[in-house]
């Protein structure tokens, strides 16, 4: 058990964990003086545009990945909205009229697409931005979203820059912020007998930062973190950022990343790092399906790997939902928040009575916290046109977003791959973020 009494502002973390893995964490506070993250504003071809107002009808854009290194987690979050706007516009839309979802790609920190998206959001009028998906690519475009006064809600953003970041009240995510990874991460490292570790984490604000997470936790645990390669995800290589892990002789491997995964696994197993001499663990951005055969990994690549993903248990009834919107689906991998941003967003603009972003964002938290539980669009929208404060528990599990836009309460979950490179849910672990 690791408990750190002198977390920076009083900010601990109290966990009820399925798998008997107790963690703490320590974040900033918001204040809202702190100056902007360093990450550069993006540039923007469109004019300034003045601060959203509400024209009574609420306008979803979506900014998730279609193309690049996440294109993978793209459709379980274009489905999760869509699943969200259909629910929401059967049970009669919001203000007396449906709502409209404009989807936009997010693409990667390689191209423009991103800062393209945007604009073509903010001239449509969108009154929030569900995503992105990569941390590095809502660091890239957030001051242009808040900028505008337009409300941004990330399904997936981990980054823990975003807690102190200045955005003007209008950034919020249904996602958790690294730290609690990080900490499960490297709790179930240890936990399973692994005191010696490599970690291969891309160079972006989410690789870097988790890596520094899942080291705290190890070192903090009395692990020892032997080897800590940065790698570019664009490299055309990784047989000299793999032969630096080799060298370290670590029991375990940690692989922060995306969809470059699928070429640093083979290096590994070339190498002689295979799954049988080194325990392989995965985080969020790289927990996917990998299967077998021409498309996937020879069989037994990944069999007993493990890895993280935030996030409650996705029901096979909203997996069935989920489906509806988009019967391919393979991962479902944050389409439960992607889902509750959307809702959340709608039952904030009924309690506000407007659709300005402004007073969406005013009404977040109240939506989400302190009331009668409700658990889908319609009981809530019921609920609120009653008169009555509603508390909604979303597919994603609680959400009470806290002063800094975060959620107050996360639930991680822990997975093992079998020979099939498939993984299973074996359990998950859940933590209430105070003061």
């Amino acid at each position: 058990m690791l408990h750190d009494p002198h977390c920076p502002l009083g900010r601990a973390l109290a966990v009820a964990a399925a798998a008997s893995l107790a963690l703490t964490a320590c974040g900033g506070g918001e204040d809202s003086a702190a100056p902007a993250s360093s990450a550069p504003a993006a540039e923007s071809s469109a004019p300034a545009a003045a601060t959203a107002q509400g024209d009574g009808v609420l306008t979803v854009g979506t900014l998730l990945p279609q193309t690049g290194s996440l294109a993978f987690l793209g459709p379980p979050e274009f489905a999760g909205v869509g699943l969200a706007v259909k629910e929401i516009n059967d049970a009669g839309g919001v203000l007396g009229k449906p709502v409209v979802q404009i989807d936009t790609d997010s693409g990667d920190t390689s191209t423009n697409i991103a800062s393209q998206s945007v604009d073509k959001l903010l001239q449509q009028k969108a009154d929030v931005v569900i995503g992105a998906a990569s941390s590095s690519v809502s660091l890239s475009v957030i001051d242009k979203i808040t900028g505008a006064g337009v409300v941004q809600i990330s399904p997936a953003n981990t980054s823990d820059q975003f807690t102190t970041y200045n955005d003007k009240g209008l950034y919020f995510r249904t996602a958790p912020p690294d730290v609690l990874q990080g900490r499960v991460l490297g709790d179930l490292i240890l936990a399973d007998g692994n005191d010696t570790v490599g970690i291969l984490a891309l160079q972006d604000a989410y690789g870097t930062g988790l890596a520094d997470n899942v080291q705290k936790a190890v070192e903090g645990g009395g692990g020892q973190v032997v080897e800590k390669v940065i790698y570019d995800p664009k490299a055309a290589d990784y047989s000299a950022d793999v032969a630096k892990i080799k060298e370290a002789n670590p029991k375990a491997v940690a692989l922060i990343g995306f969809d470059e995964t699928k070429k640093i696994i083979p290096e590994l197993v070339k190498q002689g790092l295979t799954a049988k001499k080194v325990k392989y663990y995965f985080v969020d951005g790289n927990l996917s399906n990998y299967g077998t055969g021409k498309d996937g990994f020879p069989k037994g690549t990944l069999d007993g790997a493990k890895g993280t993903q935030p996030g409650a248990q996705v029901s096979d009834d909203f997996k069935a939902k989920l489906g509806t919107i988009d019967a391919n689906l393979k991962d479902y991998n944050y389409g439960p928040e992607s889902y509750d941003a959307t809702i959340l967003t709608a039952l904030a603009a009924i309690a506000a009575k407007s659709d300005a972003p402004k007073d969406i964002a005013a009404h977040l938290s109240e939506v989400s916290t302190g009331g009668e539980k409700c658990k889908d669009f319609k009981s809530c929208n019921d609920l609120l046109t009653a008169g009555k404060d509603i508390d909604f528990d979303g597919a994603s599990g609680p959400i009470e977003f806290n002063e800094a836009g975060d959620p107050a309460e996360a639930t991680i979950g822990v997975y093992e791959y079998g020979a099939d490179n498939t993984n299973k849910n074996v359990a998950f672990n859940t933590g209430k973020i105070a003061g």
